[in-house]
């Protein structure tokens, strides 16, 4: 049901156009991740919104897929644009707060941990609709990991 829902969401966003930004836009992300240092993959969506010509905020959530148990992360990030031309170079900040279950259905053994995020990433238009999201994080607390994230970007006029 949920990938049903995704794609209809991807068809009926189709027809809407891939702008710069401009204050009141906003973009929705769905993205893949990589955590480099644990190697644990994840799947996540986020909302953009820019409130500001050149500055963007993003909350998305994430799930992590670790080798024993369950894991999820909230990011609310900052993202100030360097460009606006065919390729939008970001830089970023925020916060984020992992959850994880390494024995789901035993007591004790959910941690929470609160990080710093601090990155780079691109978005680049691959048509009028659609463009590709490339980006890197560090999460320079808790577990200190590194993220590769690449993804899709479908814009959501006002």
């Amino acid at each position: 049901m949920k990938k049903f829902l995704l794609i209809s969401l991807g068809f009926i966003l189709c027809c809407l156009p891939l702008l710069g930004q401009e204050q009141g836009d906003s973009r929705i992300h769905v993205l893949g991740q990589y955590g480099l240092r644990m190697q644990e993959p994840g799947i996540g969506a986020g909302w953009e919104y820019f409130f500001s010509p050149q500055f963007g905020f993003m909350p998305n959530y994430t799930q992590l897929f670790p080798a024993v148990g369950k894991a999820g992360n909230f990011s609310a990030d900052l993202r100030y644009y360097l460009s606006q031309g065919k390729s939008q170079v970001y830089v970023l900040t925020g916060y984020s707060l992992t959850t994880e279950n390494t024995q789901p259905n035993a007591a004790g053994t959910r941690r929470s941990t609160s990080e710093a995020n601090v990155g780079v990433g691109a978005v680049v238009p691959l048509t009028s609709w659609l463009g590709l999201s490339s980006e890197f994080k560090f999460q320079s607390q808790g577990i200190r990991q590194t993220y590769a994230r690449f993804g899709l970007v479908l814009p959501i006029n006002k």
